[in-house]
């Protein structure tokens, strides 16, 4: 009887009673005692509810039901494909559609929907995977910013391809902790591109100028990264660097200059075809044949070996155990023990490796000095 007054009702009831009736219908659904009569009255008073002209009414059945599992499915289902705010009710709320009916909507309906499925407390594998895939930039920020989506390895790397040039979407992507290392090299690329762009265009440094700066902070960022992050992602960080042709000779001596004997003998392993745990017994040798072999297989220039030598054999003899940044004599101890040993050398024709080593000596004192002041800033 109630279910036949309410359908008479609403025939002459105003937008909004309507709305309000639409909600008291579907609360009663879900929470009311009902027999299997009256529970598939009120099914059949919402299923006609659908066709109501005011969207008001239907996305006030989209609040009532939305995030309810116990709702039924066509009609959260015939409201994901309404109007976009009333989709997105249901989209982001509603534990009872499927995945494959979510990555449906990623690919068939508006920027909002995709925002409201990137929301949702639990996004599955398979779901932010298309969301990487097809979702606006906006999309996959919200996406990434949602602790309860499980967002798979290559689904950041596609984020990437379509979306790396998005500053905001670049930043998040820089600020997780689980962001493989090569992915983060690429992001760090295209940060460095965009603003060697911006620095020509804007007459602030000439196009040579701008891509040596941007080169070194580029380098620069890479050596710390590859000391910040797990020992594993070194390798795949090489594989990109060489792919994008970004493993240079100068970020070689840097890496090693710097104390990153790890990425160095991952580099000399893949640019030489020899195993990592072959190259890491060679360069613990100590042996200078060695270690000349192993460069001359990798290709690199003959004027780096000795740069690499004189590293490579200070940091065989250097405390390791020392805190390097401790303290400003120990932050810079190594740069400057490998630019004594590296000016013994005899070889007077290596002039522009002496120069690339004191401009990192310069950098570490510099970084150093920053430390050590904010060190005794912070003690006093």
């Amino acid at each position: 009887m109630i279910v036949e007054r309410f359908l008479e009702w609403i025939g002459t009831a105003p937008v909004a009673r309507r709305a309000e009736g639409c909600h008291v219908l579907a609360r009663s659904y879900l929470f009311s005692v009902l027999s299997a009569d009256e529970r598939d009255g009120l099914e059949a008073a919402m299923t006609v509810l659908l066709d109501d002209s005011a969207v008001a009414v239907r996305f006030a059945l989209a609040h009532a039901l939305g995030d309810s599992d116990k709702a039924p499915h066509h009609i959260i289902l015939a409201l994901s494909e309404d109007q976009p705010h009333v989709a997105a009710l249901v989209a982001e709320r509603s534990p009872l559609l499927l995945d494959t009916e979510l990555v449906d909507l990623l690919a068939t309906r508006e920027e909002v929907i995709q925002i409201a499925i990137a929301r949702r407390p639990v996004v599955s594998w398979a779901v932010a995977a298309a969301v990487s895939e097809v979702a606006t930039a906006e999309a996959c920020l919200e996406l990434l910013c949602n602790s309860g989506a499980r967002v798979p390895r290559f689904s950041l790397d596609r984020m990437v391809d379509r979306h790396g040039d998005d500053p905001e979407l670049r930043e998040t992507l820089l600020l997780r902790n689980d962001l493989p290392l090569d992915v983060r090299q690429i992001l760090v690329g295209n940060l460095t591109s965009r603003l060697e762009t911006m620095l020509c265009e804007r007459n602030w440094l000439s196009a040579e100028r701008a891509e040596k700066v941007l080169r070194e902070a580029r380098d620069k960022a890479t050596v710390v990264m590859a000391f910040e992050a797990p020992a594993a992602q070194i390798p795949a960080l090489i594989r990109r660097l060489i792919a994008d042709e970004d493993l240079t000779p100068a970020l070689l001596v840097r890496a090693v200059a710097g104390g990153q004997t790890l990425f160095f003998i991952h580099a000399l392993a893949q640019l030489s075809g020899v195993p990592a745990t072959r190259v890491e017994a060679l360069v613990v040798s100590g042996r200078a044949a060695n270690l000349k072999a192993l460069l001359e297989k990798a290709k690199l220039p003959a004027a780096t070996f000795p740069a690499f030598a004189a590293a490579i054999d200070v940091i065989r003899q250097f405390d390791g155990s020392e805190d390097a940044g401790s303290d400003y004599r120990r932050a810079t101890h190594l740069i400057d023990a490998i630019i004594q040993r590296f000016q013994a050398n005899p070889d007077r024709n290596i002039e522009q490796i002496l120069g690339l080593l004191r401009r990192f000596a310069t950098e570490a004192k510099r970084d150093a000095a920053r430390i050590y002041v904010k060190q005794v800033l912070a003690a006093a």
